[in-house]
């Protein structure tokens, strides 16, 4: 089948089996290998991208579901000057070892802030308990996330209701 979708800020198209997951298109076809495949069941969050501005396991998705979709893996979050503000906080605060899980972790992350840009510790631990990590004890990983919610506020203070706060 043939797909196309924006990958990264860029048109992509491949011919694909019908049965091929997103993280296995992400990886083979695209090269993009900083997504990383886990668990392939969905509950490690190894292979978490943003579709559409979602975090989304991709080992989960179909290719085929992307098809007009857009698509941002861990190399989408790094502007060319650098690193983001996001990844300088995991950096700031130690907040990876190994890193497999690592751009998983920031691509929950970035979706979470982008949507509630001044979620608390609690609601970051509670989004983030989706991505499992063996080195780290979560900690520094909590507050790399807490510090870097300023990066993502909305300079017109519009922005920043958490989904709690707008289920009220």
């Amino acid at each position: 089948m043939n797909i196309r979708f924006e990958l990264n800020g860029q048109g992509v198209e491949a011919d694909v089996q019908a049965r091929t997951t997103l993280v296995d298109c992400i990886r083979h076809h695209f090269k993009q290998t900083g997504t990383h495949v886990g668990c392939e069941h969905g509950v490690c969050g190894a292979c978490t991208v943003i579709v559409d501005g979602d975090a989304v396991r991709s080992c989960l998705m179909l290719a085929v579901q992307a098809s007009g979709c857009k698509v941002t893996t861990v190399e989408g979050l790094t502007p060319p000057e650098g690193l983001s503000p996001l990844q300088a906080s995991f950096r700031r605060h130690h907040a990876l070892q190994c890193g497999f899980c690592t751009p998983g972790i920031l691509t929950t992350a970035h979706a979470l802030l982008t949507h509630e840009p001044n979620a608390d510790r609690a609601r970051i631990r509670h989004v983030l308990s989706g991505n499992l990590c063996r080195c780290t004890g979560y900690i520094n990983i909590v507050e790399a996330v807490y510090d870097a919610r300023g990066a993502y506020a909305d300079p017109a203070g519009a922005a920043g209701d958490t989904i709690e706060r707008n289920s009220l």
